[in-house]
């Protein structure tokens, strides 16, 4: 891990099996997160997309799943048009906590895929998943 990881924890008042749901159910992905075009499966591209104000799919995020282990462990590469093709990772563990799940995120390779203009996109990727995270908490719960 660099000095440019993001890492995140966040405790969900939900068992594992239903939080690994919203990381890969394309239905629920976008109950928190963005639309997804189908369920993220081991070995698979996927990509994620906003709705435009005229009703389009909009491409946000699209990547591979690396690593599939349910309900513990998703390992994705994550790229965005800011990348210029590329790719960084995004690795989830999800464990049993105290009735509920701890979920853990880790963002490798942010700056290795940008450079040394780095640091405002880890700045507005990091908020975003402050963002999304507090989403998913009250969508699993």
């Amino acid at each position: 891990m660099s000095e440019t990881s993001i890492v995140k924890t966040v405790f969900i008042d939900a068992p594992r099996e239903a939080v690994w749901e919203y990381l890969t159910d394309k239905d629920k992905l976008g109950e928190w997160y963005h639309h997804a075009e189908a369920n993220l499966a081991d070995g698979e591209t996927y990509t994620l997309y906003r709705i435009d104000d005229e009703g389009q799919n909009d491409s946000m995020i699209s990547g591979r799943v690396l690593e599939i282990n349910p309900p513990s462990k998703l390992v994705t590469t994550f790229v965005i048009d800011a990348f210029q093709g590329n790719e960084t990772t995004v690795t989830w563990v999800l464990e049993d906590a105290a009735g509920g799940t701890r979920l853990h995120l880790t963002h490798d390779g942010i700056a290795a895929a940008m450079g040394d203009s780095a640091l405002p996109l880890l700045m507005g990727i990091d908020g975003g998943w402050d963002a999304h995270l507090g989403v998913l908490r009250s969508a699993a719960w």
